[in-house]
């Protein structure tokens, strides 16, 4: 029976339950991770009770702390990530899919295609291409911002929203906001379903026809940051403030096709110890349904702004950069079955240090019915000049209801932090920037007694790695002088097919302090194996308007060869800047590029332009 407001059911609340010569440096002792817990109520009245006393523990002078938007402002880190593969399709020509960390787990993005059909969102227009007459088909204008897309079949979810700061929500820099999910039907051209909650856009992750859809949410707690008093005066003042807010404030509310509800408490876990300032809901849609219907919400008292997902769990993490410098700091990691209806909670671990992105966890299964979780962190602060950080590998396991570390390596870039990180396999490949790019392979073939096999010093950093065929890594980022400056985007093709001995093939600088999104975004990158083309879109300033475009690149088994440059017009209220290309695609013979100015196809073979579609 599940507990609604005022309702008197029992559920139980789960718990949270710079560069160095010495790679072997000790290794970090393992980290114990909260113990589960688990605690019976038999009312909303209970869980607020519990709630109101988490809040009040935590709560500042100026509101809850982690709300303060620390990390958006002053750290590059929170950028989504992602592999590229043939799609095979009986009906069809193969056809390249989104680019993403796990094979068969999709992630959103602004372009998806199911070999047929071209599907785009810019500026609130979704718009549907023939791929095969080079055609808009349709069309769709969207009441809300963003640009996350998922596909299945004939439907596509589009998710995004509104972000706003209250100046009376815990203080000025508080964020609030709301996240809209639409269904649209491609056939008709049509939305179908609606689903509005409190709480901002996280991320998303699709197996098969279900999408999980993460939001994060903050108590609608109106507190007076503007009091006057000292520090224990508007504590006291906001503890008092807590004691009279009700239930309802922390969770949050949605409407689905215009019917409103609440998340409900027997739907709502907390860890043992928890803020009670944050709450994320993981919310479950069909594709193939014509409903969203109520999105049978799994909310968590933690924060998750860091999303990864293997297909059969889901992986959420919290990390502590917003306390600011001179704090340790420790990742706090939730897993999730997902392989029901609802997302299942399992359990929970902690490791030091903050992560890059979610490519700095990965799921890898050694023997059946034994499950790792492989997570790479940095401690010290994520910014600014530290030359204490250094960064390490673990390795987890549960234990009951406990992600336990089991295993870890540490001594990784003394005075750096991770730029980029791949597992791949039992290996794991981990570059630190400062000064020079240090490539480590770490060896966590024995999770309990993780290596560093071996390492490569070269100027500059990559910023995304990339799995080839034949024992062989892709490199995107940043060539860099002997002081650490970057001059420009950076492709690197590495063999490490010896982990002791890992090698630099070859490399293409664009120069001209170009950069690239595929950099913070690996969504934008593109890698065909069919052809062994590389497509990234870079722009640079070699000239007073400066140049923007995909650069092509032919991948060799140990050289790199620029095979063609593909431009878009530029826009007609832009006379100045060059076309930004956001995206590639590939479906049959053409390469599709895509940017905010429309859709080009051009021949796989020679890059010349066959169509172009302006929006």
């Amino acid at each position: 029976m599940r507990l609604k407001l005022l309702g008197a059911a029992a559920s139980a609340l789960i718990a949270l339950t710079a560069c160095t010569d010495e790679p072997s440096a000790p290794t970090p002792p393992p980290v114990a991770a909260p113990a589960l817990q688990l605690v019976s109520y038999d009312s909303c009245d209970r869980l607020l009770a519990d709630v109101r006393a988490a809040a009040k523990a935590s709560v500042q002078a100026w509101g809850f702390g982690n709300q303060m938007m620390w990390r958006d402002f002053a750290s590059g880190t929170e950028r989504a990530t992602g592999g590229k593969a043939a799609v095979p399709d009986a009906a069809g020509p193969a056809y390249s899919g989104t680019n993403t960390h796990e094979a068969g787990v999709d992630e959103p993005d602004l372009v998806k295609t199911d070999g047929k059909r071209i599907v785009t969102l810019s500026q609130g227009m979704l718009r549907i291409v023939d791929a095969a007459q080079h055609k808009l088909t349709g069309s769709v204008q969207l009441p809300q911002s963003g640009d996350e897309l998922l596909l299945s079949g004939d439907h596509v979810l589009v998710m995004g929203g509104r972000s706003y700061y209250p100046a009376a929500r815990g203080g000025p820099m508080a964020i609030a906001g709301s996240t809209t999910i639409t269904l649209v039907d491609l056939t008709t051209a049509k939305v179908i379903s609606t689903y509005t909650i409190d709480g901002t856009f996280a991320d998303a992750r699709q197996t098969g026809s279900v999408a999980r859809v993460v939001v994060r949410s903050t108590p609608k707690i109106v507190f007076k940051p503007d009091a006057r008093g000292d520090q224990k005066t508007l504590i006291a003042n906001n503890r008092k403030i807590i004691d009279k807010t009700p239930i309802e404030a922390w969770l949050p509310s949605y409407s689905s096709d215009g019917k409103p509800g609440t998340v409900d408490c027997g739907d709502v876990r907390h860890p043992a110890t928890f803020s009670g300032s944050e709450l994320v809901t993981v919310l479950s849609f069909d594709l193939a349904a014509n409903q969203l219907a109520d999105g049978v919400p799994a909310a968590l008292f933690a924060d998750g702004e860091t999303v990864y997902g293997s297909g059969t769990h889901l992986y959420l993490a919290n990390d502590e950069r917003w306390r600011g410098v001179g704090t340790k700091g420790k990742t706090e990691l939730y897993m999730f079955d997902i392989t029901g209806r609802q997302p299942r909670y399992i359990a929970a671990g902690t490791v030091p240090g903050w992560l890059l992105n979610q490519y700095s966890m990965s799921e890898y299964s050694a023997a059946a019915n034994d499950t790792l979780l492989r997570v790479a962190t940095t401690t010290g602060h994520p910014w600014g000049q530290n030359t204490k950080s250094t960064s390490s590998v673990y390795a987890l396991r549960t234990d009951g209801g406990t992600l336990r570390v089991v295993g870890s390596v540490g001594g990784l870039g003394k005075g750096e932090q991770i730029y980029a990180v791949r597992f791949v396999g039992p290996t794991a490949y981990v570059v630190t920037f400062r000064r020079t790019d240090p490539l480590y392979v770490v060896d966590l073939r024995d999770p309990a007694k993780p290596v560093v096999a071996g390492q490569l010093k070269i100027p500059g950093y990559s910023a995304y790695l990339h799995p080839l065929s034949g024992d062989r890594l892709l490199g995107v980022g940043q060539a860099a002088d002997d002081n650490g400056r970057t001059q420009g985007t950076q492709i690197s093709l590495f063999a490490v097919g010896d982990p002791a001995n890992p090698q630099r093939l070859a490399n293409h600088e664009v120069g001209d302090h170009g950069y690239s999104e595929a950099e913070f975004d690996p969504h934008a990158f593109l890698y065909w194996p069919e052809t062994n083309l590389l497509v990234v879109p870079v722009q640079k300033w070699d000239s007073d308007k400066g140049e923007a475009g995909a650069l092509l690149i032919k991948v060799g088994d140990t050289g790199l060869t620029e095979v063609g440059w593909i431009t878009h017009p530029i826009r007609p209220t832009s006379s100045y800047y060059p076309t930004a290309i956001r995206r590639s695609l590939v479906i049959g013979d053409e390469l599709w590029t895509v940017s905010d100015s429309g859709l080009m196809a051009s021949t796989l073979a020679g890059a010349k332009r066959v169509a172009w579609l302006a929006y």
